[in-house]
């Protein structure tokens, strides 16, 4: 049964998120030794860009493609993207990474085909399901999904020099996309993770959901994003990423987070839930000249919220789509344990402001050991069928 060969492309979650954390590894251990002079012959002119694009629309990617693709089946009923779709998507990621990591030998137009030819498959697969699903819920989703494929767009037409100072502007709304969407997201999953595991205890008092908050959240979360990407530095972004960090906050601490310490597949959540809140004060105080660079509040917002609730998707889904009990296993625990390092580190050396490598040498050995553990665990998870015997494709598919 093992040996099978559609397990891997049976669900975007199987084959998404076992790239997500060979891609995590790779992608570091290149941008350090980028840094320290070391390689890097076929990365374009500009490696902080290539770094900054490739953490979002290739690490970032991935896991929104395996998780979004894996969710849609289970809102709209719908049998999941599997087989050939799910194969040429899985295509389209690969040659996009390769496009990039070629950027400087190969014609730049080829380079953004190459690249683009995934988020539009995604936003494509993801608009397919959900519209034929007559899920109307969920349309805001396509829209996300849409708005990665144009930004990504927007990244190549500023490389391309069609679009001046596109590549930049980028990479500075897809961080704040990206945000929306894990903030739409974790409203989803968090609380109603942590009700069901408080119930199965007897817990009476559970995350609450305040109408008025959910309400706000996405709307100032987009918001304080556009200010930060249009306006950096003004105080109309810094009022309103103190605002986004109170909502934020709020929003937290009604979902009983300090109740899930004794599970680390529920704290996890929670704590990278806070890193939004902790990311977008220093946004305010970076706006407002508090001695705070930019470069910490971003770093807090997506190694420490992005990558951390990336990380805790991955190893939670993957355990409740193959049967297996929600359990967590002790490396995947260490492995918590060093992302969190990792990005305390990472934020505190851009607090320090200094030039020394050896913080960000550490952050990313951090960084590279944590998704390399994840992916040791789950890699027999992610590539084996079912624990539970279950089919996961429909008969005659």
């Amino acid at each position: 049964m093992a040996g099978r060969p559609w397990t891997i492309l049976n669900y975007s979650f199987r084959s998404f998120f076992l790239l997500n954390g060979l891609f995590a590894v790779v992608v570091m251990l290149l941008w350090i030794l980028t840094l320290h002079g070391i390689g890097g012959w076929g990365l374009p002119d500009d490696p902080a860009l290539w770094h900054a694009h490739e953490m979002l629309f290739g690490f970032a990617g991935s896991a929104v493609a395996g998780f979004l693709l894996t969710a849609v089946a289970a809102w709209t009923g719908r049998r999941p993207v599997q087989g050939s779709a799910l194969g040429w998507l899985v295509a389209a990621w690969l040659a996009g990474r390769f496009g990039m990591s070629c950027a400087a030998v190969l014609p730049s137009e080829l380079v953004a085909l190459l690249d683009l030819a995934f988020p539009v498959l995604l936003c494509g697969l993801v608009g397919r399901e959900i519209v034929a699903g007559r899920s109307r819920r969920n349309y805001g989703i396509v829209a996300l999904t849409i708005a990665l494929a144009l930004l990504d767009l927007l990244y190549h037409l500023g490389r391309l020099a069609v679009v001046r100072g596109g590549d930049w502007a980028a990479i500075s709304l897809a961080v704040h996309l990206l945000l929306v969407l894990v903030t739409l997201i974790a409203g989803r999953i968090v609380p109603s993770f942590t009700g069901n595991w408080l119930r199965a205890r007897g817990v009476t008092s559970l995350p609450a959901i305040r109408p008025l908050i959910e309400r706000v959240v996405i709307p100032l979360t987009a918001t304080v994003g556009l200010a930060d990407a249009l306006m950096p530095g003004t105080p109309l972004t810094g009022g309103l990423a103190i605002a986004a960090a109170l909502v934020h906050g709020m929003r937290l601490a009604r979902w009983r987070g300090l109740a899930t310490f004794k599970e680390p597949l529920l704290a996890v959540l929670h704590i990278a839930y806070l890193w939004l809140v902790i990311g977008y004060v220093l946004l305010s105080m970076a706006a407002f000249e508090f001695f705070v660079p930019r470069t910490a509040a971003l770093h807090a917002l997506t190694a420490g919220g992005v990558g951390g609730m990336v990380l805790a998707v991955m190893s939670r889904v993957a355990l409740g789509h193959t049967g297996r009990a929600l359990q967590t296993a002790q490396l995947t625990v260490i492995a918590y344990f060093l992302l969190g390092v990792a990005v305390v580190i990472r934020v505190g050396s851009s607090l320090l402001a200094t030039s020394d490598l050896s913080l960000l040498d550490l952050s990313a050995t951090g960084w590279i050991a944590a998704f390399a553990l994840f992916t040791w665990v789950y890699w027999p998870i992610l590539t084996q069928p079912r624990v539970d015997g279950r089919p996961e494709r429909p008969p005659g598919s």
